[in-house]
């Protein structure tokens, strides 16, 4: 299949952080926020899900989010995933099917650090899902300043300010 017929088919709709997504699960119970640790402002649902495709020169910019984040490979090319560790460091995870080069079928990124992806060089996209618990909720999600981001970790200032939306 092809972008094109992915967004169709799947009625997917263009993502803030970049991208295009669908949500595909919502549990219907939730935790009471009681339940849940401080960074938790209310209740949650167990758990949510979203495809979610990238296409060569696109990027989903760095951000956080409150809850555990799994990642699953669909189809397409591999995903290069940045995550910046709250210890400041970076690791690029490859989600794809190619197992042999250190490609990856799920990866969990772990509540709290920064992150951004986007398809290597030789994908023309990445088809891919996300997997959220306690379920994602926009109230959990942060947006990357670049400028704030380089300067908390300056090490990593070349990968942020190429997958920050305000850079």
């Amino acid at each position: 299949m092809t972008p094109a017929e992915l967004i169709q088919h799947y009625g997917l709709l263009p993502h803030p952080e970049g991208g295009w997504f669908c949500e595909t699960y919502k549990s219907a119970e939730y935790i009471p926020g009681d339940s849940l640790p401080d960074r938790f402002n209310g209740p949650r649902s167990f758990a949510t899900a979203i495809y979610f495709l990238l296409e060569q020169g696109s990027f989903s910019a760095f951000h956080r989010i409150k809850s555990d984040e799994c990642w699953h490979f669909y189809s397409g090319g591999c995903l290069l995933i940045y995550i910046i560790f709250p210890s400041g460091n970076l690791e690029i995870v490859r989600l794809g099917s190619d197992i042999k080069n250190g490609e990856v079928f799920q990866y969990v990124v772990p509540a709290n650090c920064w992150f951004a992806s986007c398809p290597a060089k030789d994908s023309q996209f990445s088809f891919v899902g996300c997997t959220v618990a306690p379920g994602f909720d926009f109230n959990d999600f942060e947006m990357a300043d670049a400028e704030r981001l380089y300067k908390s970790f300056p090490s990593h200032k070349d990968i942020v300010l190429s997958l920050c939306k305000n850079s």
